[in-house]
């Protein structure tokens, strides 16, 4: 994924996002097969979107990324909700899921693993809290791969 790409995409479409009442959660730019796919996540702030809310803003983020020529060459274009399962990116993104539990996967191994799941502790200005089942652990955002709410079937949902 180049970063910088996902940067300028986000900085474009973050206002017209957030125009229709919306949050971008995630941008994801990744070879797919064997093409690229630029899948954008979205989110209300209240809680849920609809095909109604993302069909134009799939019409609009397209526009927009052509029209600033942002991505090179060929790709696939997918505007989605996040998911049961979604992914936390921004530290706000975190705090709306303290007391919750979440998977962590790192950048590097800590302790012979990657991937750490537990409740959300508390969330820093430089990172989280998790409580694991080995004690507490703290990761900084920059030693973070991927964060990802856990739904807890069964259970009350976070949002």
């Amino acid at each position: 994924m180049d970063r910088a790409i996902v940067q300028r995409i986000w900085e474009l479409a973050e206002p017209l996002v957030g125009n229709e009442g919306m949050e971008i959660v995630d941008i994801d730019y990744r070879r797919e097969g064997r093409g690229m796919m630029l899948r954008f996540y979205l989110d209300r702030p209240e809680g849920g979107v609809t095909l109604d809310d993302l069909a134009p803003m799939s019409r609009v983020l397209g526009d927009v990324i052509e029209a600033h020529d942002v991505v090179p060459g060929r790709y696939v274009l997918e505007v989605s909700s996040p998911g049961i399962n979604r992914r936390l990116r921004r530290p706000k993104h975190f705090r709306e899921f303290v007391g919750k539990r979440i998977r962590v996967r790192t950048v590097e191994q800590q302790d012979g693993r990657r991937s750490f799941l537990g409740s959300l502790s508390t969330v820093g200005e430089d990172g989280i809290e998790l409580e694991v089942d080995d004690g507490l652990r703290f990761f900084r955002f920059e030693e973070i791969a991927q964060a990802n709410y856990e739904h807890e079937f069964g259970g009350p949902a976070a949002r």
